[in-house]
C-alpha cells in the first residue's frame, strides 16, 4: 500500500469501536470483586487485563487479518505485516485492581513501509466515557472535538504529571526528580496511568509529563495524540523520542526546554534541594507537644 493510500484510509472508526468495546468489558469486571494475581513483586494482573487483550486481538484479527499485534500480555504476533498494533488492554492495572477509577484502553497503529510511524491512535477512559484519538497529520480529538495543548509558558506555573514503577522502585531514581520538579512548578500529580497522563497533556489539563522505563504499548498512542495536539515528546535530554525509548518527556512544547534544562541539572547533581529529614520533623513535633 502506498503512503498516499495509507493517508487516505482512516482506521479510527474501527479502532474507536474496539477500544469502546474493550472498555465496556473492563467496566463489567471493575464492578465485581476481582482476584488480584501477582506476576512480579507488585505487578498486578487481573482476569480483566487478559480478557480485554483477547477481545482486542480477536477484533483486529477479524477486521485486519494481516496486521501484526504487540500487546502487553501476549507479546508480539508477527506476520511480517507493514502494519503493527500496539495494545495496552488495561493501562492502570494497579488502580483497577484496587478499585481506583483511573485506567484506560490504549491502541496505536504503526505503518512500517518506509520508516516506523504511528498513523492512528485511540485511548479510551471508560469511567469518564472519554475517547482520545488522533491521526497523523489530522490533529487530535476528545470525543470527536479538537483538542490542543495548553498555552502555559512558565515552568513555575505548570502542572505536571509523572509515574513510578509498580516493582523494583528501589532501583528507580524518580523520587529525586519528583522532589526537585515539584519545587519548581505549580505541582506534580501521580495518577497511575501513563496513557491517560499523556492524553491529559494533549488536552491541556497537564502542561507536561515524564516517566522512566515505559514500554512501547504504554506510550505509542499517547505520544501521537500529544504531537497531533501541538505538543512535543522527547527523551530527557531533548533528543528524539523513539518507540523503544526508555525515557519519556512530554509537554505543551512551550515549557519543554525548561524541563530539559531541569533534567540536565538534576542528572548532574547541581542545585539539588535536600529531602526533608523526618527525624528533624519528629524532633520539632515532640518539642511542640
Amino acid at each position: 500500500m502506498t503512503s498516499s493510500a495509507v493517508a487516505s484510509e482512516s482506521f479510527l472508526p474501527a479502532m474507536s469501536a474496539i477500544a469502546r468495546e474493550a472498555g465496556a468489558l473492563l467496566l463489567q469486571y471493575f464492578q465485581q470483586k476481582l482476584k488480584i494475581e501477582y506476576k512480579g513483586e507488585a505487578d498486578l494482573v487481573t482476569a480483566a487485563d487478559r480478557a480485554s487483550e483477547a477481545l482486542i486481538r480477536q477484533r483486529v484479527s477479524t477486521q485486519f487479518p494481516s496486521h501484526d499485534v504487540l500487546g502487553e500480555e501476549q507479546g508480539l504476533k508477527d506476520r511480517g505485516s507493514e502494519y503493527r498494533w500496539y495494545v495496552d488492554p488495561l493501562d492502570g492495572t494497579t488502580n483497577f485492581a484496587h478499585g481506583y477509577p483511573v485506567f484506560c484502553v490504549s491502541l496505536a497503529l504503526e505503518h512500517r513501509s518506509t520508516s516506523a510511524c504511528r498513523i492512528a491512535a485511540v485511548v479510551y477512559d471508560p469511567t469518564r466515557n472519554e475517547l482520545f484519538s488522533a491521526e497523523q497529520g489530522r490533529g487530535a480529538c476528545l470525543n470527536g472535538q479538537p483538542i490542543r495543548v495548553s498555552k502555559i509558558t512558565q515552568l513555575k506555573e505548570s502542572l505536571l504529571a509523572t509515574g513510578f514503577p509498580s516493582h523494583k522502585r528501589h532501583q528507580n531514581p524518580n523520587i529525586y526528580f519528583y522532589h526537585q520538579i515539584t519545587l519548581r512548578t505549580h505541582g506534580v500529580r501521580r495518577a497511575g496511568s501513563a496513557a491517560l497522563d499523556l492524553c491529559n497533556v494533549a488536552c491541556g489539563r497537564f502542561d507536561g509529563f515524564w516517566e522512566f522505563n515505559l514500554n512501547p504499548w504504554d506510550t505509542a498512542a499517547g505520544v501521537l495524540i500529544i504531537e497531533e495536539a501541538g505538543g512535543r515528546v522527547t527523551r530527557f535530554d531533548g533528543s528524539p523520542f523513539e518507540i523503544d525509548s526508555r525515557e519519556t518527556l512530554a509537554s505543551n512544547g512551550l515549557v519543554h526546554q525548561a524541563l530539559v534544562g531541569e533534567f540536565l541539572t538534576i542528572f548532574n547533581g547541581r542545585g539539588l534541594e535536600p529531602l526533608p529529614d523526618p527525624r528533624e520533623y519528629a524532633e520539632r513535633r515532640r518539642a511542640k507537644l
